[in-house]
């Protein structure tokens, strides 16, 4: 659908700041915040990790052993 709106010209400049800051063309950002203020979930959810190994899975050969050392060390004699 194509809707075309008349802006202010202070919110089609910050509309293009904002899109600028992300990436993304002015028509993808505002096309998104429009979604959003009727309640749409957005089109690509970011996932949330449950854990580190699970966030940095797609970094791959993460391979971390987040145990603590039982070893004490040894002693030292002061």
């Amino acid at each position: 659908m194509t809707i075309t709106v008349d802006l202010k010209p202070e919110v089609q400049a910050e509309l293009a700041r904002q899109a600028a800051l992300l990436g993304k063309p002015v028509e993808a950002h505002a096309a998104t915040v429009l979604e959003e203020s009727v309640g749409l979930p957005p089109a690509h959810p970011v996932p949330i990790a449950k854990n580190m190994v699970e966030l940095f899975a797609p970094l791959r050969g993460l391979d971390i052993d987040f145990d603590r050392d039982k070893d004490p060390g040894r002693d030292i004699e002061l």
